[in-house]
């Protein structure tokens, strides 16, 4: 007997949301939030990768565990950029040329060009970390690890996007993203460090 009254409930769920405003009020929120939470999961992801990579502190059922941490932000943080693009599109606030072209934006083509690039390499990184296992040898490994670090590379594009494209960050905000770049460029410098002093380049 519920089954038929369940599209009739959704549909009086739908038409109440539509009247009361709710989506109106969510598209506000996703217009600035969609971003925000796209740019904190890839700085997650950033920083749980850095982490995975980890042989000093951590042992290898934690780093698996880190891996496991770094896919799943991955995966969210190119859901709400998917999100993020779709909503900008939606509101008119770019165009979905200028969206999927750098640099033909034109108001902003700099700051919006960016994002776009951010966007291509991010998704390029994740498309060759879900096919890490066709990268096999030596070469291989070189070709995939040299993809995979472009992921820093829009990670700092992806900053700039967000902190000059939109609305002025709040202090907060603008703590918070100096405070993961200060992060992930301790982290950085210390595994190349680490990697220069196992390949004997340094005493």
């Amino acid at each position: 007997m519920l089954r038929p009254a369940l599209p009739a409930a959704l549909l009086l769920f739908i038409a109440v949301t539509l009247h009361s405003g709710a989506a109106d009020t969510l598209m506000r929120f996703l217009d600035f939030g969609a971003g925000v939470l796209a740019l904190v999961s890839l700085s997650v992801t950033v920083l749980w990768g850095l982490a995975a990579t980890d042989r000093m502190v951590l042992h290898s059922g934690h780093r698996l565990l880190a891996q496991a941490v770094h896919r799943g932000t991955a995966v969210a943080g190119l859901g709400f950029l998917g999100l993020h693009i779709w909503v900008k599109i939606a509101e008119g606030h770019t165009g979905a040329a200028a969206a999927a072209v750098p640099f033909t934006d034109g108001a902003r083509p700099g700051l919006i060009g960016l994002g776009t690039l951010a966007a291509y390499t991010f998704i390029a990184v994740a498309v060759t970390g879900a096919v890490r296992g066709a990268f096999t040898g030596l070469t291989g490994a070189r070709w995939w690890r040299a993809l995979h670090m472009c992921a820093y590379l829009a990670w700092g594009l992806a900053l700039v996007h967000g902190l000059k494209s939109g609305r002025a960050a709040a202090g907060w905000a603008v703590a918070g993203y100096a405070i993961c770049l200060t992060a992930v460029a301790v982290r950085l410098a210390l595994r190349l460090r680490d990697a220069r002093r196992n390949t004997g380049e340094l005493p």
